[in-house]
């Protein structure tokens, strides 16, 4: 699958199954600096209001410096389809409600830009291999692809990242719904407004979770 071209339009977006949630800070050497301390957060993934999707999910990212070990588990998603996914930062730290949505090709449902007030812009593109920035944030052919699955991968994340969920003001966003159960992404939304080529259902947020 070809990788896929992001407009300028969304430049902007792109650049800077438990029970309750959980945060620690580890022990760390009396000669490490705050910022590299060793940091455990987890998220409870939540169907995102009004995209009529049942799914949930767990993440936990545990961070070591820079150093990023990200597990998620899903289940309920669309089968057979990608399912992008991405830590959100510097928007309020929260994921979007009823109120953030708003009529796509004549149905109330929540965008990924309708989301970005709660979850803020993409800091990191969880992909399966290759880069993980933001540029990643729409390249298909290397998020998880499937309605249950399990994805785990240690990556290094920008200072900025890491700051962000060391604050509690980073979102775990997946992406992909099937508004309209019909086994597949079509055009009921219309078309993303990340990217033309693409259907709403696509990139439309399914789970979010604020990492604590």
């Amino acid at each position: 699958m070809r990788k896929l071209l992001i407009p300028a339009a969304v430049a902007a977006l792109l650049m800077p199954f438990g029970a309750a949630a959980a945060s620690a800070d580890s022990s760390h050497s009396p000669d490490s600096k705050p910022g590299q301390r060793n940091t455990f957060t987890y998220a409870l993934l939540l169907p995102v209001a009004n995209n009529r999707v049942q799914g949930i999910g767990t993440a936990t990212v545990t961070l070591h410096g820079h150093e990023a070990k990200i597990t998620i588990h899903v289940r309920g998603l669309l089968n057979h389809a990608p399912h992008a996914m991405h830590i959100h930062v510097k928007g309020s730290g929260e994921c979007p409600t009823a109120d953030d949505s708003r009529l796509h090709n004549g149905h109330l449902a929540t965008s990924t830009t309708d989301g970005l007030r709660a979850y803020g812009a993409i800091g990191t593109s969880l992909t399966t291999n290759g880069d993980t920035s933001p540029a990643s944030a729409l390249a298909v052919d290397r998020f998880p692809s499937g309605g249950t699955y399990t994805y785990s991968r240690t990556i290094s994340i920008t200072d900025d990242v890491a700051q962000q969920v060391r604050a509690d003001n980073a979102v775990v966003v997946i992406h992909g719904i099937d508004y309209n159960k019909n086994g597949k992404y079509d055009s009921v939304l219309g078309a993303s407004e990340l990217n033309p080529m693409l259907p709403q259902e696509a990139t439309a947020p399914a789970l979010c979770g604020p990492l604590h």
